[in-house]
């Protein structure tokens, strides 16, 4: 199982390729490291990286909830695929981002590469910086998450 941690900044090069950092490569244990999905993330305006490993997980929990004949579950399923897209890493351990991805989350040349359990964030720089919160904030937030339930 990957578990990704840490956070990293770089850049997009002309043609559209990111650093795929070493520690993430390590973080992998074991699994098919060139092999990889990215897709615009459902809640945010970033990207996100799978490991093909991952990746499959993923699609096997959608199928078991969703039913492809049901009309509202294919509309979800045809957003979720939209512009969802396989690439591995080169020989100088590059990511080759579509350009169509970069513009959908306005990620220009300076990225953070955010390492979120099972996957990895790409956000535009900047724009990351707008979606932290203060440590006080980030309690409560905790406090709520992990109340007990009332018995």
């Amino acid at each position: 199982m990957t578990n990704f941690i840490g956070d990293y900044t770089g850049k997009i090069d002309s043609k559209g390729r990111i650093y795929f950092p070493v520690p993430f490569q390590k973080q992998m244990s074991g699994q098919i490291t060139n092999r990889f999905v990215v897709k615009k993330d459902i809640f945010e305006n970033c990207l996100v990286i799978f490991p093909y490993d991952e990746w499959q997980k993923q699609v096997e929990l959608i199928r078991s909830r969703l039913n492809p004949y049901n009309k509202t579950h294919n509309l979800f399923l045809r957003k979720f695929y939209k512009d969802t897209v396989e690439v591995t890493l080169d020989s100088a351990n590059r990511l080759l981002i579509p350009k169509k991805l970069l513009e959908i989350a306005h990620i220009n040349t300076e990225i953070i590469l955010v390492g979120q359990d099972n996957k990895i964030e790409i956000w535009n720089a900047e724009q990351l910086e707008t979606k932290d919160i203060s440590q006080d904030d980030f309690a409560k937030l905790a406090e709520e998450i992990f109340k007990e339930n009332p018995q």
